[in-house]
């Protein structure tokens, strides 16, 4: 933990970098939060996880952009056609968009975005060079031959090998945000630690571990419905201390604007078990939930090629059903989580996308007596015989894990488990060398196809990590990844999970939700299904 002296060090010398250009509104006009897992890069080609993408959603903008209902809005592109074989999509750009003042270009001042730094940006997403975690999202769906093309400065072309519905998603990715050749060229592998693109935000400094300072674009194209240029707030600082609770003190001494979910050991201190705040909180933080495209979930290694799998009583879908009837979700959600969360008693498409539906694609619920009755059938009757099965997971979900191993203990299923650094896992998973572990997956854009990726055999390990193969599942998948009419689409998707839910290679514990504590000033900031951080129309008022 940091000591207090040096985070107001560090609010000093930050507050210096952002009082060259924001004197007129002073510290009062700056959005503050905390990065407790910091900030690997700057550079949108890795943007994997959340605490990149949060800021790269303010530097940068895509050709597309998801609204808070999950509609594919208009960025860059202003509009878009379709072929009528769906192969070619036209995209017609906006003649508004500059890029970031820098250095990188001649004369210093930014210049306006051409459709050739769109095919810049997606090349170099798939060049190998780059070795961006996000090559994968053109693999096998763009023409191999001339996949981007500048018709003319305003007008971007993308041409598809086969039909894939749900590109404008994939374009929708902060993996997708358009970048200049100038700057990538000037700064090379520095690139990750000076952006430059055309977002409502624009990079001033950057001490990595001890914070990061960005300022209002006073060029930034979109306007409110009056006129007014966004964005209204004058910048954002972001600090980077790795404790939770550090967090929370902070909060509630009002030095950050929000916080992201909160430390456990907090959970009870300012939350019912109902999910609402505590009395003595209320007026002075505003609670904020909503659907969250996120899965919690245990994964099973299914390949029975693999020696793990090959004399693992999981190899037996009686036994994997067995334990998701083995232990209660809603008990679980209501005393370790608050009630933050919907349990995931359907498939493993979650809550808060259009194509879910609860009544149509059944999961699993607490039943002791299904359980008694799937392990005699497995060979096991209860339990006898039944080897301990190590569960992996990462600390903070080592009381989910401690609780479901209790509860399937006493129906005769034996769990060991076993707390490992999130690195470790994430290695043991991608190489398929462990047998039942705990996992999430989060929505890089709203469709189901992106969590039925998950279990389509042809995909490796990320994203199949369970290596589940089932050719009806497969077959059910590429029917749906070319369907235009969106409730046939959506009935394959739920065909698809209903079949690989039944086959049990995970465990789906719940579907999530985005939780945040805002103080009471902060005023348009709305949470969405992505969790990503928009802060174009937030307002800060005393």
């Amino acid at each position: 933990m940091k000591s207090k002296g040096k985070y107001w060090l560090l609010i000093s010398s930050v507050f210096f970098w952002m009082s060259c250009y924001d004197n007129s509104k002073g510290e009062r006009n700056i959005f503050h939060y905390n990065e407790t897992t910091g900030i690997a890069s700057l550079d949108p080609a890795f943007a994997k996880n959340q605490s990149i993408m949060w800021v790269v959603h303010q530097l940068y903008n895509t050709l597309v952009e998801v609204d808070q209902n999950l509609n594919i809005i208009p960025s860059v592109a202003k509009s878009w056609d379709v072929s009528s074989d769906r192969l070619t999509w036209i995209f017609h750009l906006r003649n508004d968009v500059f890029f970031h003042d820098d250095p990188a270009f001649a004369d210093g001042k930014g210049r306006k975005l051409k459709a050739t730094d769109v095919v810049f940006s997606f090349t170099r997403i798939m060049d190998k060079e780059t070795a961006s975690p996000g090559s994968w999202i053109f693999n096998r769906k763009v023409d191999t031959l001339q996949p981007f093309i500048a018709i003319d400065d305003s007008t971007f072309q993308l041409n598809l090998l086969r039909p894939y519905n749900p590109v404008l998603g994939i374009l929708s990715m902060q993996y997708c945000s358009i970048v200049p050749k100038e700057a990538v060229d000037n700064y090379s592998k520095d690139f990750r630690r000076h952006p430059v693109g055309t977002g409502p935000f624009q990079f001033v400094a950057w001490e990595e571990g001890q914070g990061l300072v960005l300022k209002k674009n006073p060029n930034y194209f979109e306007r409110d419905s009056l006129g007014e240029r966004l964005p209204y707030i004058g910048g954002i600082k972001v600090s980077f201390y790795d404790s939770k609770a550090t967090e929370f003190l902070l909060f509630r001494e009002k030095q950050l604007e929000f916080i992201n979910d909160i430390e456990s050991s907090f959970k009870d201190e300012v939350l019912m078990k109902t999910g609402i705040l505590r009395k003595e909180w209320n007026g002075k933080i505003i609670l904020q939930t909503n659907p969250y495209l996120n899965i919690e979930y245990l994964g099973i290694l299914v390949d029975t090629t693999n020696a793990l799998v090959k004399n693992s009583p999981m190899r037996f879908k009686a036994v994997r059903q067995a334990i998701n009837y083995g232990f209660d979700r809603r008990k679980m959600i209501l005393y370790l989580r608050n009630s933050l969360g919907t349990p995931a008693e359907s498939g493993f498409v979650p809550l808060g996308l259009p194509s879910f539906d609860s009544s149509i694609v059944k999961g699993y619920t607490y039943d002791p007596a299904m359980t008694k009755k799937l392990l005699e059938e497995a060979g096991f009757p209860d339990g006898k015989g039944l080897p301990v099965i190590k569960l992996l997971t990462i600390p903070i979900y080592s009381d989910m894990a401690d609780f479901i191993a209790k509860q399937l203990g006493e129906s005769g299923i034996p769990i060991q488990v076993e707390v490992i650094q999130k690195s470790l896992l994430l290695d043991l998973t991608a190489s398929s060398r462990a047998l039942f572990f705990r996992g999430s997956w989060i929505a890089d854009y709203p469709d189901a196809e992106n969590y039925l990726s998950v279990f389509y055999s042809k995909n490796p390990a990320p994203p199949n990590y369970t290596r589940y193969s089932n050719p009806q599942f497969d077959q059910l998948f590429e029917k749906a990844l070319i369907e235009t009419n969106d409730s046939i689409r959506f009935e394959l998707y739920r065909k698809a999970d209903q079949l690989m839910i039944r086959d049990a290679p995970v465990v789906p514990l719940w579907y999530d939700e985005v939780v945040r504590f805002v103080q009471p000033y902060v005023k348009d900031f709305v949470p969405n299904a992505l969790n990503l951080l928009e802060l174009r129309k937030v307002k800060l008022r005393d």
